[in-house]
């Protein structure tokens, strides 16, 4: 990361507030989850032309639930203009007809849809709050305004064994990838941990399904190498050019790590990039790695925002 002056790819996670409270959510999302120092909408404009101005070429939005932000087609628009790549992680609710067409024009170049079961049961018992038929709905809407959508699938003892079906609907409703990896220990996953996370036997006879798959399939299959103590351990080696702004405009190191070192309110994105850069190199960084890699319980702390 200290090749560059700017991070090559920022994840901004517009809000906390979601419509669903899905069992494994990283980030402990849900409708009444919302920040109350969220960024306005000036705020967020004027870092959507920071971002631009620094010449970040990807933008990933996350959330809680982006597209439900009131101004987050004008984000949008400014960072099209600018030439910027973008990446939405949304549940698909509220893209409509209008929206699938609407990022076409703008080339967004990744759309990701969970879906996290094979039938209504299932799925919306993993994402209470969630639409399975709406999810669905939403992939074949993409796929058919020529966005090559990516299905995301998390898996959980409730639902892994529905991992090969969702595969196969997913190449049926024209997703171009099925994105899956170990169930990440963070936010309500963490929390639930001992209910929730299948046995590393069971994910692994599961992957090895979904690759045998894969190999009769012109979908492609995405599955992330990693649990997240071995991201945070390789991380901390060879930090990714990369840079998360959460809702109040903080600047973390890692979803995994709870060190905001940053504050685009405070500074500007060249500072916030900066303190990100010198943070990775902090030897309170390194030793509260440490003790994660020697006790994942600590990944309970993830989504606090701790000074470095």
């Amino acid at each position: 990361m200290g090749d560059y002056r700017a991070p090559l790819f920022l994840a901004w996670q517009l809000t906390n507030a979601c419509r669903c409270r899905c069992l494994p959510c990283c980030e402990e999302s849900g409708p009444d989850q919302a920040w109350p120092s969220e960024l306005s909408r000036d705020e967020a404009l004027k870092l959507a032309r920071d971002i631009v101005s620094a010449g970040i070429p990807h933008v990933a939005f996350g959330g809680g639930e982006p597209v439900a932000v009131p101004w987050f087609w004008e984000i949008c628009a400014i960072l099209h203009a600018g030439g910027a790549g973008l990446k939405i992680e949304t549940d698909g609710l509220l893209l409509d007809e209008a929206a699938c067409v609407r990022l076409k024009e703008w080339e967004a170049a990744c759309v990701q849809v969970s879906i996290d079961g094979a039938s209504a049961a299932v799925h919306d018992r993993v994402r209470p709050g969630g639409s399975f038929d709406g999810a669905v709905a939403a992939v074949r809407r993409l796929a058919q305004a020529g966005l090559g959508p990516e299905v995301v699938f998390t898996p959980t003892r409730l639902n892994l064994a529905d991992a090969p079906a969702v595969f196969d609907l997913a190449a049926r409703l024209g997703a171009r990838t099925f994105v899956t990896g170990p169930l990440m220990r963070l936010g309500r996953a963490a929390a639930h941990w001992k209910t929730l996370a299948p046995s590393e036997s069971d994910w692994q006879g599961t992957a090895a399904c979904l690759e045998e798959k894969a190999r009769g399939s012109r979908m492609r299959l995405s599955v992330y190498p990693w649990d997240i103590r071995e991201e945070i351990r390789v991380r901390r080696e060879s930090p990714q050019a990369m840079m998360l702004v959460v809702p109040d405009g903080r600047a973390k190191l890692l979803n995994a790590l709870p060190f905001a070192p940053g504050d685009i309110r405070r500074q500007s994105l060249a500072e916030a990039w900066e303190a990100v850069c010198r943070a990775w190199k902090s030897p309170k960084v390194s030793a509260f790695i440490d003790r994660v890699l020697a006790d994942p319980k600590l990944l309970k702390h993830a989504n606090e925002c701790w000074d470095v």
